[in-house]
């Protein structure tokens, strides 16, 4: 119960603290970096193969 009263007291800016939705925000751009970090390595390790494929001698 009294975590629920800070969290109140937070978000009406009686407390100081990080909101309820700028950490539900937070969260979220938390949660995109690391997909995006996921894309960005997929991204060149494909690249990397694709190099090296084009470096091959052809049959």
């Amino acid at each position: 119960m009294r975590t629920w009263v800070k969290k109140a007291e937070t978000d009406a800016g009686d407390r100081p603290g990080t909101t309820s939705s700028d950490a539900e925000r937070l969260a979220a751009l938390e949660r995109e970096n690391r997909e995006l970090r996921r894309a960005n390595q997929i991204l060149k390790s494909a690249a990397s193969f694709f190099a090296a494929e084009l470096d091959r001698p052809s049959r």
